[in-house]
């Protein structure tokens, strides 16, 4: 019997061996390519699934938590021009935060539709009373803030006392002797404030 020389040649069992070896070292490289590429999509997946919920997140916010929009007129002047941005939040989107606003605040507040701009002078329960030498009196006490302009009532009636109704602001604009407010409007309901101005862009530094 005449023996396969390729059957009994050790070279070739070794031939075979490392074939078989190589043939599994590649197949172990394309699955682990695989895997790595696998890896990649689910990373790039996970980021874009991150960046569109802080998008979204971000939206929520700017629509309904604050307010960026331009001031119109010079109602607030000096401390508001017109033309600057004004960044306003709005604290009744924030069901758990109380909405309160101190003497002194600016506040943005909408009368027959139209956005007007204005300092918190008096909150509800709160007396407010005007006189002929332009001062201003909140309790018995002369206006905090330092206001360039005289404060004076409406027409022949300079010697006013107002008593500020409950869930209301009593709100002037810092221009007293050129602006319309609540001297014009009387005291404006919570509901019609839109929120408290926290940051003013000036026109000239954009």
């Amino acid at each position: 019997m005449v023996r396969n020389e390729r059957d009994t040649d050790p070279r070739t069992d070794e031939g075979r061996r490392i074939g078989i070896v190589a043939e599994d070292l590649h197949i172990e490289r394309v699955i682990a390519r695989r895997r790595e590429k696998a890896l990649v999509r689910s990373g790039y997946r996970d980021l874009l699934i991150r960046i569109l919920v802080l998008a979204a997140a971000v939206w929520l916010i700017l629509t309904y938590g604050f307010l960026i929009t331009q001031c119109s007129g010079q109602e607030m002047y000096p401390s508001i021009k017109d033309g600057d941005l004004c960044i306003i939040f709005r604290q009744a989107t924030f069901r758990l935060m109380k909405q309160q606003y101190a003497a002194g605040d600016i506040v943005a507040y909408r009368v027959d539709g139209k956005r007007h701009f204005g300092r918190v002078v008096a909150i509800g329960g709160d007396t407010v009373q005007m006189d002929d030498t332009g001062s201003i009196l909140v309790n018995g006490v002369t206006e905090g803030e330092d206001i360039l302009y005289p404060t004076y009532g409406r027409g022949d009636d300079l010697v006013t006392l107002n008593i500020v109704q409950k869930n209301t602001l009593y709100v002037l604009g810092d221009y007293r002797t050129n602006t319309q407010d609540s001297r014009d409007f009387g005291p404006i309901p919570m509901e019609s404030v839109e929120g408290k101005v926290i940051s003013i862009l000036r026109r000239r530094g954009l």
